[in-house]
């Protein structure tokens, strides 16, 4: 008998199977593209930073020796997933391939293996051994960074973690700044690594500037320590990597690595008593008469706080606010007048100023250089 459409019942079921069979490989066919281009996204995101290491600091393109040896980690243990990963893809698309449904034999369940001892060893010893030298390779990168010796050329720098902003502090040089790191080139030659101490003023934070260190976190009550050797001058940035509260991601950090002679020079510069310009007397009397003096500290004034930060050479800094805004005259009016429009939830609070006392305080401050 044929159908309404001319054709068998028995023809029509089986190009419906044809068809359905067809669905199924394309589906699966959909998934496997699927799968590889989420991995070649991956690998671009993770291999192609720019050269340039200001606009986005990236894991795989290290400037300093810890930050080398964590590279030299990431791929060795990239290699050895990414071979596990070609394995069990393989091993899947062979068995889904080989034993897909075909024509004859719908609902036949396949023979069934109980017991396989080489298997079950296979399955059991590999990942173990697996595990076993990630393990090892593993600690031994720990343990050639976290044990490394201190040279006496080194330059010792107290790192203090704030809500929402950081504090440097180079006790062999008397230096105090915020939020801008500076240190020394390390030249294989003449080897002047940077050691700091971490410290938290309040809740957990974290160090983290990819290119040059792995990240360590900062902990109320406890002492840490890191260590970085650059090898290329040039700003390098990174950021709180530790949930520390509402501003917690624009808690940046900025890391310039100078060559021996401006590090010097900046070093010099940052030990000079803060400029005292007689112009802006009147914006030194606002500053010195409000709640600035409670936070801020300027040297050579009577401002000592040291619940924000040091003001002292405030003009030397490219940025503001933690790296939030660039350090401008009107960035830096509207920090003054309304902190929440450039960070909101920071602790800096609104001074309510008038104009004309908001202006000499602004101008008293561009002094500060």
């Amino acid at each position: 008998m044929l159908s309404i459409f001319g054709v068998a019942p028995a023809e029509a079921a089986h190009l419906m199977a044809r068809s359905d069979q067809i669905r199924k490989l394309l589906s699966r066919a959909a998934g496997i593209a699927i799968l590889l281009a989420g991995g070649l996204l991956a690998a671009s995101l993770c291999f192609g930073a720019p050269g340039d290491p200001s606009p986005i600091p990236s894991i795989f393109d290290p400037r300093s020796t810890p930050s080398k040896s964590i590279d030299h980690l990431s791929y060795f243990v990239l290699s050895i997933t990414g071979l596990i990963f070609l394995v069990v893809f393989g091993l899947l698309a062979y068995v889904v391939l080989k034993y897909r449904e075909r024509p004859g034999n719908y609902g036949r369940e396949p023979a069934q293996v109980y017991g396989s001892t080489q298997i079950e060893l296979a399955w059991t010893v590999i990942p173990v051994l697996i595990v076993v030298v990630l393990f090892l390779a593993t600690a031994r990168v720990i343990h050639s960074i976290q044990d490394a010796p201190k040279p006496e050329t080194a330059v010792e720098v107290v790192a203090i973690g704030h809500q929402f902003w950081w504090e440097f502090r180079y006790p062999q040089l008397g230096v105090v700044t915020a939020n801008e790191l500076h240190i020394p080139i390390s030249e294989p030659a003449h080897p002047v690594p940077t050691f700091l101490t971490l410290l938290s003023a309040d809740t957990d934070h974290s160090f983290w500037v990819p290119q040059l260190a792995g990240k360590t976190d900062l902990i109320p009550n406890r002492v840490n320590h890191m260590w970085m050797d650059p090898y290329q001058t040039g700003i390098f940035l990174g950021q709180c990597a530790q949930y520390c509260g509402t501003q917690h991601a624009k808690m940046l950090l900025r890391v310039y690595v100078d060559s021996s002679a401006d590090f010097a020079s900046w070093v010099h510069g940052q030990q000079q008593p803060a400029v005292l310009d007689v112009n802006v007397t009147a914006g030194r009397r606002v500053f010195e008469t409000t709640a600035c003096i409670n936070c801020h500290a300027v040297g050579g004034t009577v401002a000592d706080g040291r619940f924000g930060p040091d003001l002292t050479h405030l003009m030397s800094r490219q940025t503001i606010a933690s790296g939030a805004a660039e350090n401008t005259e009107a960035n830096l009016r509207l920090w003054v007048q309304k902190p929440d429009a450039i960070k909101p939830g920071s602790l800096m609070p609104a001074m309510q100023l008038s104009d004309a006392d908001l202006d000499a305080l602004v101008n008293y401050l561009e002094t500060l250089r």
